[in-house]
């Protein structure tokens, strides 16, 4: 499913006192961040009230950010004699706090123009502040203005350049939100009505386990995943959820009796409130969270799974809550070992955030999306990647269909990003592709950036109860299967004495990681832009990493042999 999903239980926001009277203009004045146009999706409304108040965050200058993901990839490459040391939370945190010096210069900056800033991350890299429209303007020669989002309907502020003043350049990454807005999320509905078809979709060679559909005791059989109950209580598995995503306890229950017989269909998860979110089930959902938690909780026997809802009073703009989510899971010690979400219709700015979270020992999946190669706003020739899944620290999951064998998902979101390179640990899968595929919409993509997804798993027709019995689909299903498939692992690990699995991607691109997939080498990913469209456009699943699939599909039997188990 499309609905971005988030969790969490609320910041624990650590103020620094700051105070003053001293008047200030902006000096040497340069520009940070410009755009040179409004984005598709958006009409400007005009400049903002001069009173309305701005809720912005500083990114300080972290102290060594070189060296986080640098040890991020020492305890992830199998090859490296640290595989499987993961840093703790204080150890993360020496890499990404503030500078000495920028915090004191911020701090200072702040006094002088009587704004009280609020750390906004464990690290305190991140200071939250709130001003009018009217002092940001003079402040950040700045230009405020309303805008519509055109496909949500919803009205945000934000401006098309600002400048930062010379006190804190070198001190200040960028403020945010300022010039970023929203991936405009136009190709929803069309997706949504194709997925009523693919659920009705004939499939051939359909093994017995799967006559019912992708129920639990297809996907024991497709990925041989036991039955056996996870025994570590301490091994979590985390699920990402929004407001709207409501899961019920009593459809589970329901679904646990009629999918899952075999175990107490009293079993239940765990709630984590954020930013003022709640799973109330006397408010009406959405069918997002009743598939997150109905196909982890029924599928990764035993394991505590812990729902962590986003509430809508967060404060990152666009990022929808991914900044709070990342930030509430730094303040924890042990946060869950794997964590399932969808993807936010946001850029990115600070890809370190999910690597801070990827050396925590943390397994994070996104489902790349329901949208095929996507359609860029700008220019509808060229393909877009989804946020998070352009970013190299996350495992990024597509989407399958038919069982016998699997093929590529027609709506399996998949492409190049152009923010962040081809990683190392993906550069000779990658570039094998572009070798012998890339000349296949050539130009409509960034051939040097990160690809994605990494893997893939079974996306459609998934049987769910919301009171009544119907099939979903999406890339939203087989993430939360993957991380269920992850967390069983990491239980049989922990009880042979040894880490989770942690950050994945080094491990998947090894040789020994693309030997226990199972590589997918048909169908393809299709959408249609425009009525004016000719065809369809996308790629196709072939023989080794492709767009479509990623390296393929994973067997528990060998993830497990994978891990040393």
């Amino acid at each position: 499913m499309v609905h971005s999903t988030s969790w969490f239980f609320g910041l624990a926001l650590v103020p620094f006192v700051l105070a003053g009277s001293s008047s200030y203009t902006v000096r040497s004045p340069q520009y940070h961040e410009a755009r040179t146009s409004i984005p598709s999706g958006f009409a400007s409304l005009g400049p903002a009230s001069p009173d309305q108040t701005l809720k912005l965050r500083f990114a300080l200058s972290q102290t060594d950010p070189e060296g986080l993901i640098k040890a991020l990839y020492d305890v992830s490459d199998p090859s490296s004699p640290n595989y499987g040391k993961h840093l703790s939370k204080a150890e993360t945190e020496q890499y990404v706090a503030p500078k000495p010096a920028s915090l004191g210069k911020v701090n200072t900056w702040l006094r002088e123009h009587n704004i009280s800033g609020t750390a906004a991350s464990p690290a305190g890299d991140w200071i939250s502040f709130q001003l009018p429209v009217s002092q940001a303007n003079e402040l950040f020669s700045a230009n405020f203005s309303t805008f519509k989002d055109t496909h949500a309907g919803i009205d945000v502020v934000r401006t098309l350049a600002y400048a930062l003043p010379a006190e804190l350049q070198g001190h200040v990454d960028f403020i945010h939100p300022t010039v970023s807005f929203a991936t405009p999320a136009s190709g929803h509905k069309s997706i949504h009505a194709k997925r009523s078809f693919m659920s009705a979709t004939k499939r051939d060679n359909v093994p017995a386990a799967c006559v019912n559909g992708t129920t639990p005791t297809c996907l024991q059989y497709v990925y041989k995943i036991p039955a056996t109950p996870a025994v570590n209580e301490d091994n979590q598995l985390g699920v990402t959820g929004r407001q709207g995503g409501i899961a019920g306890y009593s459809f589970l229950e329901t679904f646990l009796e009629t999918l899952r017989p075999d175990i107490d269909p009293t079993t239940n998860f765990t709630v984590i409130g954020i930013d003022g979110g709640s799973n109330n089930n006397s408010l009406p959902g959405v069918s997002e969270g009743n598939l997150d938690i109905q196909y982890t909780v029924g599928v990764a026997t035993g394991v505590p799974v812990v729902y962590v809802f986003v509430g809508e009073q967060n404060q990152d703009g666009e990022y929808d809550g991914w900044l709070d989510e990342v930030n509430y899971l730094l303040a924890q010690e042990n946060p869950p070992q794997v964590m399932t979400r969808e993807p936010v219709f946001a850029s990115g700015h600070r890809e370190a955030l999910s690597g801070v979270r990827s050396a925590r020992r943390v397994s994070l999946l996104v489902a790349s999306l329901d949208e095929g190669v996507g359609c860029s706003p700008a220019n509808m020739t060229n393909f877009e990647a989804t946020f998070p899944s352009n970013c190299p620290y996350v495992t990024s999951v597509g989407g399958t269909d038919n069982y016998d064998p699997e093929e590529g998902w027609f709506a399996s979101s998949g492409g190049f990003t152009n923010y962040f390179p081809t990683p190392d640990y993906q550069k000779a899968a990658v570039s094998a592709w572009l070798e012998k595929y890339g000349s296949q919409n050539a130009g409509r993509y960034n051939a040097s950036g990160r690809g994605f997804p990494d893997i893939s798993a079974l996306a459609s027709g998934y049987p769910i109860y919301e009171g009544f019995w119907f099939d979903e689909a999406g890339t939203s299903a087989a993430s939360p299967v993957v991380a269920s498939m992850l967390a069983l692992v990491n239980d049989r690990l922990q009880s042979a004495g040894k880490p989770p699995l942690g950050w994945l991607n080094p491990l998947l691109y090894s040789e020994k990681g693309i030997d226990a997939l199972t590589d997918i080498i048909s169908g393809n990913s299709s959408i249609t832009c425009t009525e004016d469209d000719p065809s369809p456009r996308g790629f196709d699943a072939v023989p080794g990493w492709d767009p479509v699939t990623g390296l393929g599909t994973p067997s528990f039997d060998k993830l497990l042999e994978l891990a040393g188990l």
